[in-house]
């Protein structure tokens, strides 16, 4: 069952971070016409599968936590997974994967942004239903 969970986090991942891309270039002006053109990589798809390794438990460990304590764990949690997998990314592709150096709000070393404080959280809490699921469908 970890490989399939792996598969669909790694595809979900992927939808988000293109439909994600297309709405905040629309929304910015970057994109002029609609499109809705988004973008993701290759390498995002096991960063995003890894949370069937990585959130799974943590979930199960955190079910009983309030709500900020597990929108927080999932925060750090989140930009941990980004920084470590970017950093791994660039230093076995010799680029990086994306690069947040420009992003309003800042970055560390362009590989997390400070302005997704609110967007993994949410992101992570959003997960919660769909582990559920998964555990009651496979």
């Amino acid at each position: 069952m970890m490989w399939l969970h792996f598969l669909i986090y790694g595809a979900l991942g992927w939808c988000a971070e293109i439909v994600w891309t297309a709405v905040t270039q629309k929304i910015s002006g970057k994109a002029r016409d609609w499109r809705l053109i988004g973008e993701t990589s290759l390498w995002a798809f096991p960063l995003y599968g890894s949370m069937a390794i990585w959130f799974e438990p943590l979930h199960d460990a955190l079910r009983t936590q309030f709500v900020i304590v597990r929108a927080i764990v999932y925060l750090v949690s989140a930009w941990t997974v980004e920084y470590v997998g970017g950093w791994l990314i660039w230093k076995i592709s010799r680029t990086k994967p994306w690069d947040y150096s420009s992003a309003w709000g800042g970055s560390w070393n362009g590989l997390i942004r400070w302005n997704f404080i609110a967007v993994w959280p949410v992101v992570g809490l959003g997960l919660e239903f769909v582990h559920d699921y998964l555990i009651r469908v496979y």
